[in-house]
């Protein structure tokens, strides 16, 4: 099995059903480490939150926790609500707790996003220490999920932070949901040697069908990937109906 061409900048794989999306995803985040580990001596990921990554995490942490040398493995995460760590919907916790907490990653090299201060102080801290642990290099693997009103990371539609083209991280406001978020930013996501976006489900089907058909860009997630490093959407059966109907040899085999 492997992915598709859908269009220049954007390369899809279609899995059956969730266990085969969740397996692709896995060794996809396999392959990514182990090059980035191979080239540079460490493989930089920036974690997602969502339904499916966490089943990511839980397969890693588990079936596959054998297949990479975890103490090269350097955690960052994409974007985090306003919460502390210890709540619910915390981004962080989330991760560390499907699994990835008890791999032998040190300490020292997991950054978490710190949701619980003030979003714009929180958003420029992150950027520092992307700066000091990065520099120049971009990440090896940005994680990202979509909802169904099309956004991704914490750039929603009609918020200030899609208009943002210098800045790597920036607190968001989002006025639907009445609460900051702090995300990376559309040009920073962008510059990644790999960037991949998990979709399953059929409530996002025809928004999937929205985002990758939109030749305005004008969905937060329609804007992810570049002719230079096109973005992997990994999708299963259902949320790629329309897909399908439309253009029945996008189908990955």
């Amino acid at each position: 099995m492997k992915e598709q061409l859908f269009d220049p900048r954007r390369k899809i794989f279609i899995g059956n059903n969730e266990s085969v999306m969740v397996d692709f995803a896995v060794n996809h985040f396999i392959a990514c480490a182990k090059h980035a580990i191979k080239k540079y001596g460490s493989f930089f990921v920036a974690l997602s939150g969502g339904s499916t990554p966490k089943l990511i995490y839980r397969k890693l942490s588990s079936d596959y926790r054998n297949a990479i040398d975890w103490k090269k493995v350097v955690l960052f995460w994409s974007d985090e609500r306003s919460v502390g760590i210890d709540h619910p919907d915390s981004n962080y916790k989330m991760a560390i707790d499907s699994g990835l907490g008890n791999l032998s990653i040190p300490s020292h090299q997991i950054f978490r996003m710190e949701g619980e201060k003030n979003a714009l102080h929180g958003a420029d801290e992150y950027e520092k220490l992307l700066y000091q642990k990065l520099g120049k290099r971009p990440f090896d693997l940005i994680m990202l999920g979509m909802g169904e009103d099309g956004h991704t990371a914490s750039l929603f539609p009609d918020t200030t932070a899609l208009g943002e083209k210098d800045r790597r991280v920036v607190a968001n406001w989002v006025e639907k949901l009445q609460t900051w978020r702090i995300t990376f930013t559309i040009p920073w996501i962008n510059q990644a040697e790999n960037t991949v976006l998990y979709v399953i489900g059929t409530k996002k089907k025809e928004r999937l069908h929205d985002v990758l058909y939109d030749k305005s860009d004008s969905y937060p997630a329609s804007k992810i990937g570049t002719l230079m490093h096109p973005a992997l959407w990994i999708v299963d059966k259902e949320a790629s109906e329309l897909l399908l109907k439309e253009d029945p040899i996008r189908k990955a085999s």
